[in-house]
């Protein structure tokens, strides 16, 4: 009978620490740019008390304390937050994580998704955390409905051959399991490097293997000038066909649902510019 109520008043004082970590967060730190975005179009703005110098999107997260960067965050200025919970990235410093716990204070890391369907998971997580299950069901939903229609529109067109450039001195390239292959592919594109992630590639394979379009997204380098430095090869089609078109980094790297939505249009526009959207 004594171990039965010892047991009894474990889980009684178990339930209020279960219940407070379930409790949608008021106080919110924000460690990625993505994040912070998607924190806004669940009207939870007003939630975000930090985030990092990286978090520009929309123009009301640039006016909030910032803490760092997406890799070095400020402890300390962190704990004077006070924050509810910190959201962090697969980009954050474990370390920093590791410390963040070890003061008390509740860090998610949010998965790094690779694709719509994981990009709307993860809205669905932070709809979670901040007690906007609702909004976040909706978003998705409607979301959801606008990809499937626009990929109903892409049945039957031919493929185009696609390549993405995201980093130059050394080029760098984004291949399978990525947000710009799942764009690609639902837009009626061939993402012509199959190797997964990002990686470095030569402008010899780019010619060799001549892609219709090119994507480039100056992703901390100036997008026009490298654009200009493809017109040389002028036996490429994208270049001959004038298919060489930048593109917001922060749309083809790191999508909300919305701008995914969005996203998706643009590249149907470049690759199938027929096609009435």
């Amino acid at each position: 009978m004594k171990k039965i109520l010892i047991a009894i008043v474990l889980v009684w004082m178990m339930c209020p620490i279960v219940l407070a970590a379930e409790k949608p967060a008021e106080r919110i730190i924000s460690l990625g740019p993505v994040i912070t975005e998607e924190l806004y179009l669940l009207s939870s703005g007003d939630k975000l008390v930090g985030c990092t110098t990286w978090c520009k999107r929309p123009e009301a997260a640039a006016h909030k304390v910032k803490i760092g960067n997406v890799q070095e965050i400020n402890l300390e200025a962190i704990v004077a937050l006070k924050p509810d919970v910190v959201l962090a990235t697969v980009l954050t410093d474990p370390r920093s994580v590791m410390k963040l716990r070890r003061l008390g204070i509740r860090v998610v890391e949010i998965p790094n998704a690779k694709d719509f369907e994981g990009l709307c998971q993860v809205f669905q997580l932070l709809g979670e955390i901040t007690g906007r299950e609702s909004e976040a069901r909706q978003i998705i939903d409607r979301a959801r409905e606008q990809v499937l229609a626009l990929k109903k529109k892409m049945a039957g067109l031919a493929r185009v051959r696609v390549f993405v450039q995201v980093g130059a001195n050394p080029l760098v390239t984004i291949g399978r399991e990525s947000f710009a292959n799942d764009l690609i592919a639902s837009a009626g594109g061939e993402n012509i490097v199959t190797a997964p992630g990002y990686l470095q590639y030569s402008r010899e394979q780019v010619l060799a293997q001549d892609p219709d379009v090119m994507f480039i997204s100056s992703m901390g380098f100036d997008g026009a000038k490298e654009k200009n430095n493809w017109q040389q090869f002028k036996s490429l089609r994208a270049v001959s066909g004038d298919k060489v078109f930048i593109l917001d980094e922060y749309l083809l790297c790191s999508p909300t649902p919305v701008s995914f939505v969005e996203t998706l249009k643009t590249v149907i526009h470049y690759l199938h510019p027929q096609v009435i959207l």
